[in-house]
C-alpha cells in the first residue's frame, strides 16, 4: 500500500521517489516484519499458553526432548502475520509474482494450521490424516502448475511458461509438455513443504534456515528483476519478478523475529502452521523464478533432512520385507531420522546441531549465488 500510495509523490517531493526503489522497499519490508514478530510474538504465546496449545512429543524421540513437552506450538501465526503484513505494505499490489506468493504462503498455512488445531486442540493425536494433508499439498501445487502454465506472469517470449532453467548453465532450459509441468510444480511444492516440515525438530533449526533461503531468494529475486543484471550476467530477464524480493525479505525479517522467541530454549514452536507455510512460499517463489533446481541447492539442507527421512524408511521396510523386522531393526542407515535427530544420537548438543546446520546453510546459499557467475 506504501508503494501505491507515496511512490506516485515522487514527482512532486523527491524523497518520496524512495518507494520507487526496491531495494529501499525490501529493507522497509524486512524491518517492518522483525518489528512486528517483536510485538505480536508475547501476546500471541501468551495466548496459546492460556489456552494450552502445548507441543506434543514423540515417545520414540531423544529423551532430551520429554522436557519441552507442553511448549506452545503453532507460533507460525506470527511468521504468517509477520510476513504478509510487510508485504502488503511494502509491494505492489498489482504485481502477479506477489499476489501468487502471498496466496501460497497462506494456503499452505491453513493446511498447516488445520492440522495443529486437530492434533492438539482437538487431542487427535494423528492431526489431519496424512492422505488429507498430502490433497492440500498436491491441489495447491496442481492448481498452480496449471495457472503458470496456461496463464503465464512471465512473457513466453523472455522464456516458456512451462519451462526452468539449470544452474550452472547459460541460456540453457528445461521445456516441459503442460501436464509434465503441472506434474513437476506439485513435486516441488508437496517436497518443499514437507523437507521443511521435517526440518523443524530442534528449537530454531528450520526458522534459521528459512531466513537464510529466504534471503538468498530475495537476491535473486531482486536480480533477476533487473534487465541490466540479466543482461551482464546472461540471466533470462523476468519483468515484475523483482518485487519478489519484498516478500522474500518479509519473509526473512518473519523467521528472524520469530527466531527471537524460538531459539534454544524454545518459548514457542511454529507447528505446521510455520513449516508448510515456509515450505509452500520458499517452492513458490523457486516456481515463479523458474529456479526449481536452484531450490536445492538454497535449501541443501532442507533436501537432505527429507531425503534422510525418505532413505530411513525405504531401507527400514525393504529390510523389513526381505530379511524380517529383527534385521530391519538392526540395520537403520541412520540412527534416527530426520538428520539433526541422527547427529544429537551421536551425541551432539541441540545447539551444536543446529549451529552447524547454519553454517551449512548458509554454504548452501553461498553456492547457489556462485551459480550466476559459475556458468
Amino acid at each position: 500500500m506504501f508503494y501505491h500510495w507515496l511512490a506516485p509523490l515522487g514527482q512532486t517531493y523527491i524523497i518520496f521517489n524512495l518507494f520507487n526503489y526496491i531495494s529501499f522497499r525490501a529493507a522497509g519490508a524486512t524491518v517492518t516484519a522483525l518489528l512486528l514478530a517483536f510485538l505480536v510474538g508475547p501476546p500471541v504465546i501468551r495466548g496459546l499458553r492460556a489456552r494450552k496449545v502445548g507441543q506434543v512429543i514423540r515417545a520414540e524421540g531423544p529423551a532430551s526432548h520429554q522436557s519441552k513437552r507442553g511448549t506452545p506450538t503453532m507460533g507460525g501465526l506470527i511468521i504468517l502475520l509477520a510476513t504478509i503484513v510487510p508485504t502488503l505494505l511494502w509491494a505492489p499490489l498489482t504485481n502477479r509474482f506477489v499476489v501468487v506468493a502471498m496466496l501460497s504462503i497462506l494456503w499452505m498455512g491453513c493446511i498447516g494450521f488445520l492440522d495443529d488445531y486437530l492434533k492438539i486442540v482437538q487431542g487427535k493425536s494423528r492431526g489431519l490424516v496424512a492422505k488429507w494433508k498430502l490433497a492440500g499439498q498436491v491441489s495447491f501445487g496442481a492448481l498452480l502448475g496449471l495457472f503458470l502454465a496456461f496463464n503465464p506472469v512471465v512473457p513466453t517470449d523472455t522464456i516458456p511458461a512451462t519451462a526452468t532453467t539449470l544452474p550452472f548453465f547459460k541460456y540453457l532450459v528445461v521445456n516441459f509438455a503442460p501436464l509434465l509441468y503441472v506434474l513437476f510444480v506439485t513435486v516441488v511444492i508437496t517436497g518443499s513443504s514437507n523437507a521443511v516440515n521435517l526440518t523443524d525438530g530442534l528449537d530454531g533449526l528450520a526458522t534459521g534456515l528459512a531466513g537464510i533461503s529466504a534471503a538468498a531468494f530475495a537476491g535473486f529475486a531482486y536480480l533477476f528483476g533487473r534487465t541490466d543484471v540479466t543482461s551482464y550476467l546472461n540471466l533470462f530477464y523476468l519483468p515484475g519478478a523483482g518485487e519478489l524480493a519484498v516478500f522474500c525479505a518479509s519473509l526473512m525479517g518473519a523467521t528472524i523475529g520469530f527466531l527471537w522467541f524460538n531459539a534454544h530454549p524454545a518459548q514457542v514452536f511454529m507447528g505446521d502452521t510455520g513449516s508448510l507455510a515456509i515450505g509452500g512460499g520458499l517452492g513458490t517463489v523457486a516456481i515463479l523464478l523458474k529456479a526449481e533446481f536452484l531450490l536445492l541447492l538454497i535449501g541443501g539442507v532442507f533436501a537432505a533432512e527429507a531425503i534422510s527421512v525418505l532413505i530411513q524408511t525405504g531401507t527400514y521396510k525393504w529390510f523389513k520385507r526381505t530379511r524380517g523386522k529383527d534385521y530391519a531393526d538392526a540395520h537403520r542407515v541412520f540412527r534416527m531420522a530426520p538428520l539433526h535427530h541422527h547427529f544429537e544420537k551421536l551425541g551432539w548438543a541441540e545447539t551444536t546441531v543446529v549451529t552447524r546446520f547454519y553454517i551449512l546453510g548458509l554454504f548452501c546459499a553461498l553456492l547457489a549465488l556462485s551459480t550466476l557467475k559459475v556458468r
